[in-house]
């Protein structure tokens, strides 16, 4: 089992910056890939980003956040970040963190979700 807890989200104007948490707990990670996704009201769950917890595999980015938006991890404290920059309105969502040994876009095949957490960008 993987446990993960998301936290972070708030309440941003467009043009600021937000950075993301998702605490990771439970089994070894060392053959996992983890993920960023978001659900936008009204809309289906989209990937933002992904990579292996371990490995020299790079990192991949949805067209939408490529050069804004930066995964990263800290093996010790087993968190995983999304920096957020250059926020945008269509940026606003419920972000959740997702766990699974392999890497897909399609959200459906990730076997385990955190809570999610609320970004919200408003002018």
């Amino acid at each position: 089992q993987v446990q993960l807890v998301e936290s972070g989200g708030g309440l941003v104007e467009p043009g600021n910056s937000l950075r993301l948490s998702c605490a990771v707990s439970g089994r070894t990670l060392s053959n996992y890939q983890m993920g960023w996704f978001r659900q936008a009201p009204g809309k289906e769950r989209e990937f933002v980003a992904a990579f292996p917890w371990t490995g020299l595999t790079s990192t991949s980015y949805a067209d939408s956040v490529k050069d804004r938006f930066v995964m990263s991890r800290d093996y010790i404290k087993r968190i995983v970040y999304l920096q957020m920059n250059s926020l945008k309105l269509e940026d606003t969502g419920v972000y959740t963190c997702g766990a699974d040994l392999v890497r897909s876009n399609d959200t459906s095949t990730w076997r385990y979700w955190g809570q999610g957490t609320q970004v919200t960008v408003s002018a």
